[in-house]
This record gives C-alpha cells, structure tokens and sequence, in this order.
C-alpha cells in the first residue's frame, strides 16, 4: 500500500502509519468491575435488601415501593404473592403485607 492510500483513509497518522490508540492496563480492569457492580440484582435480593432498613420506618416502605410500585385499590385483594402488596391502600398495611412475605424467604446471596 503507498502512503497515498493511508493519507486518505480516516485514521490519524504518526509518519506513515496509522495511530493506534492503547487504553492502560488498569483501565480495562477498571471496566470489568464498573461492569459487574452494574449488574441488576434479582427482585429477591432487592427486597431482602429492604430489610436492613428499620423496621417500621417510611424508609423500608420507600424501599419495597421501589422494587413494586405501588397501585392501591380501594378494595386490594387479599395477597397471595409479594407482588400483591403494591394494592393495599394504607401504608402500613403495605409494609405489613411486604415485610410478611420477605421476611419469610430464604435468605439469598447478595450479588
């Protein structure tokens, strides 16, 4: 290939060759953590993780509404998943209704 060539491709140029750009060792190691702290944790563990919060507080309830926004009804029905606790109408009801169902699983790894 003539230097011509190289000239008109897009790529800039150190003399007559084309720059190549090398990120530092540490970068790439850098990525893969950055990688894997962004992974999603399942729903489970999202929600077991609401239990580190005090018990009782605004907090926690903000925590599980987080994992299942909420959408009361003004007749909820009675919950038979944890997903269901998002209709109760009453705050305390729906803290009441999570923690019932979280507290009772099996404790998960987190991440």
């Amino acid at each position: 290939m003539s230097a011509a060539s190289f000239a008109q491709s897009d790529a800039p140029m150190v003399g007559d060759k084309p720059l190549v750009q090398v990120k530092p060792r540490g970068m790439a190691k850098h990525a893969a953590v950055k990688q894997a702290a962004a992974k999603p944790q399942s729903t489970a563990v999202r929600l077991q993780g609401c239990l580190d919060i005090d018990d009782g507080t605004k907090e926690r309830l903000n925590c599980y509404d987080e994992v299942y926004k909420p959408a009361p009804k003004d007749k909820a029905p009675a919950a038979k998943s944890v997903a269901d606790c998002r209709y109760a109408k009453e705050e305390d009801e729906r803290l009441a209704c999570f923690n019932g169902f979280v507290e009772s699983m099996p404790k998960l790894p987190k991440g």
